[in-house]
């Protein structure tokens, strides 16, 4: 695979200094020490496809809040790691990776590792292939999803780090965080968002700053 990487030496830090709001949250506690980028995904309720989106900084030693943004979820809501399981529906809750980036334009403003799609790329499903839940070049002959989608929801995203390492046969695949399709529309179980909100999202996460997103579990 080709990654573009566009890594600082070290992590820039706030965007404007420390001058940001928001109480404690405690589902940022057990974030590591070297993550000071924090997105943390909350549904309206059990089973909800809505769900709210919010950034943090850690600045100074303490968590921040940035924005807020509406988002949803998939269509079974958020469900617990331990049953998540392939084709549920479900936004698997926990934290998890974020990064590398990806979308349809040959470079991003996004200071994680991105990565183009093109009608070449696809990403596997299908839990009896050994290339399950990966980024593979070329059409397969298995469960695939087209990484370079007509309706556009794969026009800028990031992978999310679910069932990567290591990859279990069965436990959900191509968790991403994309555009998406409307405000009422669920996903199969990642988070969307506006393009314009995932647009700025990826201008403001950085690679350096180990960025981490946390899905709580309603």
């Amino acid at each position: 695979m080709t990654w573009r990487s566009t890594l600082g030496v070290a992590c820039l830090g706030s965007l404007g200094g420390c001058a940001l709001s928001g109480m404690h949250d405690p589902s940022l506690d057990a974030l590591p020490s070297s993550c000071s980028q924090a997105l943390v995904v909350r549904a309206d309720g059990a089973g909800s496809a809505r769900a709210t989106v919010v950034s943090y900084e850690r600045c100074e030693g303490r968590w921040r809040a940035r924005d807020r943004r509406p988002a949803t979820v998939g269509r079974s809501g958020i469900v617990a790691a331990a049953a998540k399981r392939e084709g549920d529906g479900g936004t698997p809750a926990g934290m998890h990776a974020i990064g590398p980036a990806f979308g349809y334009a040959p470079t991003s403003a996004t200071k994680l590792v991105y990565r183009q799609a093109t009608a070449q790329d696809w990403w596997i499903d299908d839990p009896r292939s050994p290339a399950y839940n990966t980024w593979v070049v070329g059409k397969p002959d298995v469960s695939a999803e087209a990484m370079r989608r007509d309706d556009g929801q794969y026009e800028l995203g990031a992978v999310l780090g679910w069932n990567t390492s290591p990859v279990v046969a069965g436990r959900g695949s191509a968790i991403f965080l994309h555009v998406w399709q409307a405000p009422d529309v669920a996903t199969s179980g990642c988070v969307a968002l506006a393009r314009a909100d995932v647009e700025r999202m990826l201008a403001w996460l950085d690679a350096t700053c180990d960025p981490r997103i946390v899905v709580v579990a309603p």
